[in-house]
């Protein structure tokens, strides 16, 4: 079912990005058609990650946008429109995924976006506009770690790295929602936090690898390792593997590492790159089927974003990526676009 072209010259409003290290412009821009294969979303919230802001600075060479770009990966809204040769989405479907913000994709930090039907599912009634744009880049990336790249099964025991972060927080959830025991490292003050999501909670600015994994596995090692933090947290997570068995993911792989504590393990890594589908235009249907899985979750009461109480519009959306570049957001950021 196809609805009514919209109007020529038809606008809306859009925070746009006219250099790199420069300030998102509030400005009115073409409001976009769908091409065949593309939903017309009208946008209610836009998800703001760590990543959004490094773009915007010029500093994500892994995924750049083209300028001018309205940025924003994460979405959640409403069907409007849909294109030629799409099924399964109508108008008025309620929606979410992550669909624009790189390459030549327009993001979510406008009143509409024509998006990839693909990379959509619908948003499950059990979460609100704002936690379903809280959710697709960090769920993906747990997703493909865990379930893809590691296997996660009942009874494994799974060593989360940073667990009251972004991505850390839903890693704890979705494994333990595959049966998994979770153990999950932060600092002092994100104990509480992991504590409530039901993982082993462990200090580690005051407790050593060599300590935790004598402690919670006799020293055999955990059978996945899911770094989020990078640097000499994925040092340390090779050292934490089990032997023979074990499997280290991470998504954040940058820098020099010695693969050595590994290799004598004889344990495995993957590394997580979720912009692929959007960069390459390949497996984009893996990804709605992995928004699929996260509505099945939340409805299941088995996944709850953490999302910060505080709210910004398209206006003042320089303020919340200000917030998250400080660190200082009390969970996933979240932009309240339809006012």
């Amino acid at each position: 079912m196809t609805s009514s072209r919209l109007p020529v010259g038809a606008t809306m409003r859009a925070a746009v990005l006219e250099e790199f290290g420069g300030p998102l412009t509030l400005s009115e821009i073409a409001k976009p058609t769908p091409d065949p294969g593309q939903v017309l979303v009208r946008i209610a919230a836009s998800g703001v990650n760590p990543l959004d802001t490094k773009i915007r600075a010029g500093r994500a060479g892994h995924a750049r946008s083209v300028l001018p770009a309205v940025l924003g990966l994460d979405l959640a809204g409403v069907v409007e429109e849909v294109g030629a040769d799409v099924t399964g989405f109508a108008p008025g479907d309620e929606v979410f995924g992550m669909t624009g913000g790189v390459s030549d994709l327009q993001g979510s930090l406008a009143e509409y976006a024509a998006v990839d039907a693909r990379l959509l599912a619908r948003k499950p009634p059990a979460l609100t506009m704002r936690q379903a744009a809280a959710l697709p880049l960090v769920f993906i990336t747990a997703w493909e770690g865990l379930v893809d790249r590691a296997g996660v099964r009942e009874g494994q025991k799974v060593l989360v790295h940073g667990g009251a972060g972004g991505i850390g927080h839903v890693a704890v959830q979705l494994a333990q929602a595959q049966g998994a025991l979770v153990y999950a490292t932060g600092s002092p003050r994100s104990l509480e936090t992991i504590a409530r999501l039901g993982a082993k909670p462990i200090d580690y600015t005051s407790t050593s690898a060599e300590a935790y994994v004598a402690e919670h596995t006799g020293g055999q090692g955990f059978d996945i390792v899911y770094d989020t933090v990078g640097g000499e947290t994925l040092d340390a997570s090779f050292t934490a593997a089990r032997t023979y068995t074990g499997h280290v993911v991470s998504a954040l792989g940058w820098g020099t590492h010695g693969l050595a504590p590994l290799s004598f393990r004889g344990a495995t890594y993957s590394g997580v790159f979720t912009l692929l589908p959007m960069l390459t235009g390949r497996r984009r249907e893996h990804h709605g089927g992995i928004m699929r899985q996260a509505a099945a979750l939340a409805e299941a009461g088995a996944l709850e974003p953490r999302v910060d109480t505080r709210h910004f519009t398209l206006a003042t959306v320089a303020a919340a990526h200000e917030l998250v570049e400080r660190g200082e957001a009390d969970g996933k950021v979240v932009v309240d676009v339809a006012e």
